[in-house]
């Protein structure tokens, strides 16, 4: 019989079922949306993060890049995604790839709330959501206003960790 190329099983490894609404979860209030982290690398072994989107009419991050993967997987409305500087629109049951290094955004201008699901390949945003985002008490809460100078003290805070995280904070 063959010898497997697989690498044996990591027994430190544990099956992960997570509930979205879990109160015990990351919460995050992040650019006037509300990201929940479902599933971390510490859980994937760096692999992957997944993270709930709720994203209310109007909210979305401003145009950035990263030199990671991401995937966007829409569950209910619709949203601009902007690629490259080309705008396309996503709706409920469709799945955006953003290729490492892209310039991209996305922003919800349908006029009702989207709630999406975002795969980072390999993990490590959801650490850059945790340093800069504020905990909210759950999945459906919504992020607290900012005032301008709350805004401006959240990009600022931003764009110093970005860096950090593989990530550029790009001029709109």
């Amino acid at each position: 019989m063959p010898q497997s190329t697989i690498p044996a099983d990591n027994l430190d490894r544990e099956l992960s079922v997570v509930d979205p609404d879990d109160p015990s979860l990351s919460h995050l209030a992040i650019v006037g949306d509300t990201y929940t982290v479902l599933l971390s690398g510490a859980q994937t072994g760096g692999r992957f993060c997944l993270i709930d989107m709720m994203v209310p009419d109007g909210g979305g991050p401003g145009p950035h890049r990263h030199d990671f993967e991401e995937m966007f997987h829409l569950i209910e409305g619709e949203i601009e995604f902007t690629f490259r500087g080309e705008r396309r629109v996503a709706k409920a049951g469709m799945t955006v790839n953003i290729p490492a290094n892209a310039p991209h955004s996305f922003k919800n201008v349908s006029g009702s709330v989207v709630r999406m699901l975002c795969l980072c390949a390999p993990a490590g945003q959801e650490e850059f959501f945790a340093r800069v985002g504020m905990p909210v008490e759950s999945r459906t809460a919504a992020a607290p206003a900012l005032s301008k100078d709350e805004f401006g003290a959240f990009l600022a805070k931003a764009a110093a960790l970005a860096p950090q995280f593989h990530t550029e904070l790009l001029k709109p």
